[in-house]
C-alpha cells in the first residue's frame, strides 16, 4: 500500500508521520505494520530489501535452535537503543505448524523415495511455477497448486497420494487388512501419503529463512531523525559481541543500505586518495611541474573538505552516502580555484614577469572568473540544501557539503594559494632543481631572465 502526502508546507515531516501512524497501527491486534519512506536510491544486498526497513542486521549460523534462541536475545537488546524508530525481525515463532515425518522404512518398502514425496509437497503447496504459456499479445504463468479450499487443513494431506517407482510383483496392506498399493512389472501405483508420513501440530517459525544456506534471522530497524548510522551499527556491534560467546557457530553481517555504507566507508580513504593522486597526476603534466599541483589541490581540497564536515555538524546533520558524493562532487569544484590562479601565474613568468608579480597578478586578474564560477555552483546547491523539492530531507546534506565546503574554501584559497605557491617555487629553484629529472620547465632563478624576457641592455648603449 502507498500513501501519498500533502505538499511539505502542509504536513509534518515524514519521519513524524511515520512514528504517528505506526503507534496507532501497532495497537490493533493481528496488524504487523511497516512504513517506510520510498527512498530515492533503491539498494537491495543479500537476503533483504528496503520494504521491511531502511536497514537491516542478519544473524546465520549451523544449529537453527541457536539461530533462534540469539535472536531473541538480540531483540530485547536492540530495544534498549532509543534511536531506533522502529525494529523488528522476520523471525515469528509462534506460528502453527504442521511437521511432516517420512517413514523411509515404509517409503523404502512402497518404492517411495524421499525426493518424490518433497516434489509431491512442493507441488501442491508452494504455488510451484512450472511453465509459461506465450500468446501474441502477452504471456501466462502456470502455477500448480491444489484447490485452496482442499489444502486448508492438516487432514487434507491424506487426500494426497505418491507415485512409487518399485519395478516387480509386490502387494502391501494397511493395518485394516485391506490392500493399499499393487504394483505389476515395470508399472508404478499411487501411495497415500498417510502411509508413509506422519504429521504432528507444532508452534514453529513462520517461515525459515535462510542465507548462503544457513538458517537467518533479519532485524529490520529506522533510525530517528538526527541519530547516526555510525552510532546504531556500533550499539548493534557492541550487544552482538556480548551475546555471540553463548552462540560461537553464530555470524552476523548488515544488510542493504547498511552493508554499503559499511563498505563505502571502509573503503573511502582509499577512493580519496586514489582520486586525489589521479588529480595530481593531470596536474603535473599540465604543468611540467611536481610542486604546482601540490599548489592547486592543498589550499582547495583541505579547506573544502573541513568547511563540508563543519556544516553538517552545525546544521546537526549525518554523514550519509548522499553527503559523501557531495564530497567528491566538492573536489571537483573547488580544484578550479587553484587552476585558474596558478595557470595565469605561469604564463606571466613564461612571458617575463618576476614570481611575485605573477601570482599577484594572477590572483587580481582571476579573481572575478573565481567568484563567478564558485556562485555559479552555489546557486545550484542552495536549494538542495534548504530542501526544496520531494524527499529533500535525503538530499540536504549532499547540498549542505557542497555550500559549506565551497565558502570555506573560497575565504581560505584567495589567500592560501599565493602564499603556498610563492614557498614552492622557492622549494622547487633551492631543492628540485639541483636534480635535472625534477627540474621544473617554468622555473625562473633568480639573476636570470625568464623564458621571454630580454636582458637589460647596457648603460649608453640605444
Amino acid at each position: 500500500m502507498f500513501l501519498f502526502l500533502k505538499p511539505r508546507s502542509e504536513r509534518p515531516p515524514v519521519d513524524q508521520i511515520i512514528l504517528r501512524l505506526q503507534k496507532s497501527l501497532g495497537s490493533i491486534p493481528g496488524i504487523a505494520a511497516v512504513l517506510t519512506p520510498s527512498p530515492v536510491l533503491q539498494i537491495s544486498v543479500g537476503a533483504t530489501s528496503q520494504t521491511q526497513g531502511q536497514y537491516a542486521y542478519t544473524i546465520s549460523g549451523i544449529v537453527p535452535d541457536d539461530v533462534y534462541s540469539m535472536a531473541d536475545q538480540l531483540m530485547e537488546k536492540l530495544r534498549q537503543f532509543k534511536g531506533f524508530a522502529s525494529v523488528r525481525s522476520d523471525y515469528y515463532h509462534d506460528t502453527p505448524n504442521l511437521k511432516i515425518d517420512i517413514n523411509r522404512d515404509r517409503a523404502a518398502t512402497y518404492g517411495v523415495s524421499t525426493s518424490a514425496i518433497q516434489s509431491l509437497l512442493r507441488n501442491a503447496y508452494s504455488q510451484n511455477y512450472v511453465y509459461l504459456i506465450k500468446e501474441p499479445d502477452d504471456q501466462y504463468q502456470v502455477i500448480l497448486e491444489v484447490k485452496d479450499k482442499e489444502r486448508a487443513h492438516p487432514d487434507d494431506l491424506d487426500d494426497l497420494y505418491v507415485r512409487s517407482s518399485t519395478s516387480g510383483n509386490f502387494s502391501a496392506s494397511g493395518s485394516g487388512g485391506g490392500t493399499i498399493a499393487t504394483t505389476t512389472g515395470n508399472m508404478s501405483s499411487l501411495v497415500p501419503m498417510r502411509v508413509v508420513t506422519s504429521t504432528k501440530e507444532v508452534i514453529g517459525p513462520q517461515a525459515v529463512n535462510h542465507l548462503n544456506q544457513f538458517t537467518s534471522v533479519t532485524f529490520n530497524f529506522n533510525l530517528l531523525p538526527d541519530v547516526a548510522i555510525g552510532d546504531a551499527t556500533k550499539f548493534i556491534e557492541d550487544a552482538f559481541a556480548q551475546i555471540h560467546p553463548q552462540h560461537p557457530t553464530v555470524q552476523g553481517i548488515f544488510q542493504g543500505e547498511t552493508l554499503v555504507f559499511q563498505q563505502l566507508f571502509r573503503s573511502l580513504p582509499l577512493l580519496l586518495l586514489a582520486a586525489i593522486f589521479v588529480m595530481y597526476v593531470i596536474l603535473g603534466i599540465l604543468y611540467e611541474s611536481y610542486v604546482h599541483p601540490f599548489t592547486v589541490l592543498f589550499p582547495a581540497i583541505v579547506p573544502a573538505v573541513v568547511g563540508g564536515l563543519a556544516t553538517l555538524y552545525l546544521f546537526h546533520s549525518v554523514l550519509s552516502l548522499y553527503s559523501v558524493i557531495g564530497l567528491f562532487l566538492l573536489l571537483g569544484i573547488v580544484k578550479k580555484n587553484g587552476i585558474m590562479v596558478v595557470d595565469f601565474a605561469l604564463q606571466r613568468i613564461d612571458e617575463g614577469w618576476d614570481l611575485r608579480s605573477a601570482i599577484h597578478e594572477a590572483s587580481m586578474e582571476r579573481f572575478r572568473p573565481i567568484m563567478m564560477t564558485t556562485l555559479a555552483a552555489l546557486m545550484g546547491a542552495i536549494p538542495i540544501a534548504l530542501g526544496f523539492g520531494q524527499d529533500a530531507a535525503s538530499r540536504r546534506p549532499l547540498g549542505l557539503v557542497i555550500v559549506g565546503g565551497l565558502i570555506f574554501s573560497q575565504l581560505i584559497t584567495l589567500f592560501v594559494t599565493p602564499v603556498i605557491y610563492l614557498w614552492l617555487e622557492w622549494f622547487q629553484e633551492h631543492v628540485l632543481d639541483k636534480v635535472p629529472f625534477l627540474r621544473s620547465a617554468h622555473t625562473h632563478h633568480e639573476g636570470e631572465p625568464a623564458r621571454g624576457e630580454m636582458r637589460p641592455e647596457p648603460a649608453g648603449v640605444h
